[in-house]
């Protein structure tokens, strides 16, 4: 393991706006947030998830969009989870905050009802193993467990497959809402649409991946959603 990997891991432990918690530790006195999340951040605005998060820049950049909002990352790689808890740390974010967890844990993170919104960017499409494909039924499964009704779940992603994949196989089937789709985000610019809002907002924000990817001519495909 790399020098700068342990030194992260051992900040990580000091950072109050991250959570890390075992799987023993989740079976025997679950999450002690777990329908409190309003008590951390002292208020009853409406909380975001961002899953599989990596460094966190999207819940950073979303959290300084909409102060009036709470914003959650989730990934499980601690090492990635250090930039965004670092950054919301020395910037004083009181609306951010981070969880270091695999995502089929992640209803043992939430209440019912106690999450308004996700976003799933650039998440690995896993072209081989579409059970851990983070908008299959299984998981869906795990979201509407804690998602209010009417809340919109978010996809960005580089993969057409995945995208493809979640609107035909996943979405048709259940006929689940779409509220919008496109294979290539940037190809209208979000003034010309004003009336679609969640476009300009897809659009205003970018993850490391998604421009790295814009730089090597990759098309992002976008979809909004609705599971319940």
């Amino acid at each position: 393991m790399g020098h700068h990997k342990l030194e992260r891991f051992a900040e990580n432990l000091t950072f109050p706006n991250l959570f890390q918690v075992s799987y023993e530790m989740l079976k025997e006195k679950g999450f002690e947030l777990q329908g409190k999340w309003c008590e951390y951040f002292g208020n009853d605005n409406p909380i975001t998830l961002e899953l599989g998060c990596g460094k966190g820049d999207y819940t950073i950049s979303l959290a300084r969009i909409h102060p009036d909002r709470n914003y959650i990352g989730v990934d499980i790689k601690g090492a990635r989870l250090w930039r965004g808890a670092k950054t919301g740390y020395e910037e004083k974010m009181a609306n951010v905050a981070f969880v270091r967890t695999r995502i089929e844990m992640i209803e043992r993170f939430f209440a019912p009802n106690e999450v308004s919104e996700i976003w799933i960017t650039f998440p690995d499409p896993q072209p081989k193993k579409e059970m851990k494909r983070l908008t299959c039924e299984r998981f869906l499964g795990y979201y509407r467990k804690f998602l209010m009704p009417g809340s919109p779940i978010h996809l960005k992603t580089d993969s057409f497959e995945l995208h493809q994949y979640t609107l035909d196989e996943v979405i048709a089937p259940a006929g689940y809402r779409v509220e919008y789709a496109t294979s290539d985000l940037y190809a209208t610019p979000a003034d010309v649409h004003p009336e679609i809002a969640c476009l300009r907002e897809a659009q205003m924000t970018q993850t490391f991946y998604e421009r790295m990817f814009l730089a090597e001519g990759k098309p992002i495909t976008y979809l909004k959603f609705y599971i319940n």
